[in-house]
């Protein structure tokens, strides 16, 4: 039997990005130029900043009056207050607040540090300015999607990826908060282990694991590879959005 593998390419050739650019035209071209093209199951992992930044999601810290509340949480956790109101007005929550970070629950349902608001790898302005999250992941991947297929003539897949830090965990890795063509979330549930034992509660954050193995090429500082190609995947589960990778408060016990 042949043995399995899998490898990742960091795409060269991605220029910075400016609002308004055509990602999926940028993608396309850059794949072209390095002589890579797709082929069906190959899947994109795509920076979120990049995603981002084509659709404009930045606010100018000038243009922010800091709340009552947003100053109080700032002078607690040592932040800018214009970032911290940012912060709330992304947030349905505040989970917890450390020394220089706010745990909070974005309105897409993601529990990240500052809802995912962020000021690294961007160009900061005159008077600073900070990133927002897509305002559809999932379907941000869906459109880079079509336009990768149709370019192509293939059925591929994209994540979209943003770091993470986790309970329990030091540092920070790359998961999933967009998806398209790929198995985000598989049940294992009532399958064998290697000695017949019947799996009760297992289920497996594919789309998590592959963003977290493209995110050792992306790095997290100025490495300037916001593109990652993933080949050998082989799916054998149905495709599902990032969004089921979700916990939903209920079943969350660190909230």
């Amino acid at each position: 039997m042949a043995s399995a593998s899998l490898s990742l390419t960091a795409l060269p050739g991605i220029p910075l990005i400016a609002p308004g650019d055509d990602l999926p035209a940028l993608i396309i071209a850059a794949l072209r130029e390095a002589g890579l093209g797709l082929v069906d199951g190959d899947i994109l992992v795509v920076a979120q900043k990049i995603v981002s930044k084509a659709a404009g999601l930045y606010v100018d810290l000038d243009d922010v009056v800091p709340s009552q509340r947003a100053r109080d949480i700032a002078a607690r956790v040592g932040k800018d207050p214009r970032h911290v109101e940012v912060v709330l007005r992304e947030a349905d929550e505040i989970v917890k607040i450390g020394p220089h970070v706010i745990v909070a629950a974005h309105r897409l349902g993601f529990v990240m540090a500052n809802a995912g608001i962020d000021e690294s790898n961007i160009e900061h302005g005159h008077g600073g300015r900070v990133l927002l999250l897509p305002r559809d992941p999932d379907g941000s991947a869906s459109a880079l999607k079509q336009c990768l297929d149709q370019a192509f003539g293939v059925s591929c897949g994209v994540i979209v990826n943003d770091s993470f830090g986790r309970p329990w965990r030091n540092g920070v890795v790359g998961v999933a908060i967009g998806a398209a063509g790929v198995p985000a979330l598989v049940d294992r549930v009532g399958a064998k282990d290697l000695f017949g034992r019947r799996l009760k509660v297992t289920e497996i954050a594919v789309a998590d694991e592959i963003a977290s193995a493209a995110s050792l090429l992306m790095g997290q500082a100025n490495e300037g590879l916001p593109v990652v190609l993933v080949r050998g995947y082989r799916a054998a589960s149905p495709v599902g959005p990032a969004a089921s990778l979700i916990r939903s408060r209920e079943r969350d016990m660190f909230r």
